[in-house]
């Protein structure tokens, strides 16, 4: 009973880790695709926040990743494209990968998008190979109660991430340890 836990642990670990670190190139989105989909989640995420829409009008860049999809058992990863949004323009595309391990079950899709409000957090995504949250400017995670205070003079942080468009089942969303790096498109 006890090598049946872990072949079974060990081949879930192993499809997790295949499916986040490398996903097929037939599932990845081209970027006319990134475009649309993170423009749009972008306009939903304003519509639903007017916290948002004023951070995004202040913001140097907007980080958008617009369909993530997290699922796990005991092991657990998540992937997402998204593109960096400077001047109502895509201005670069990346990728978000996250593992994790621990008590958790189930799949979610959801969106994110990052609002960087410095020059200094938006050089940091160019400057850096593939950064990890948690390791670079301070990032500060919007949820009711904290947007409800926030006003764009009192916006003091480097970075502020709102989540959006949650759908499925699985406790907790938080952005450590998740892997941000950019792509060509």
């Amino acid at each position: 009973m006890r090598y049946l836990r872990w072949i079974i642990i060990s081949l879930v670990l192993a499809f997790a880790g295949g499916l986040v670190t490398s996903p097929s190139p037939a599932l990845a989105a081209t970027a006319a695709e990134i475009n649309r989909d993170a423009k749009s989640a972008l306009e939903k995420l304003y519509a639903k926040s007017p916290k948002a829409k004023a951070l995004g009008e202040k913001a140097k860049g907007i980080l958008v990743f617009p369909g993530i999809t997290k699922a796990g058992f005991m092991v657990g990863g998540q992937y997402g494209e998204g593109a960096l949004i400077k001047d109502e323009k895509a201005a670069g595309y990346y990728n978000t990968v996250q593992l994790s391990y621990g008590f958790q079950a189930g799949i979610q899709k959801y969106g994110y998008a990052l609002f960087l409000m410095t020059d200094s957090a938006l050089k940091w995504i160019d400057k850096s190979d593939g950064w990890e949250i948690g390791t670079g400017p301070t990032i500060v995670v919007m949820d009711a109660g904290a947007a409800g205070s926030l006003t764009t003079t009192t916006a003091q942080s480097e970075i502020y991430a709102f989540f959006f468009d949650q759908k499925g089942l699985m406790g907790g969303l938080g952005l450590q340890g998740t892997k941000i790096t950019k792509m060509k498109k």
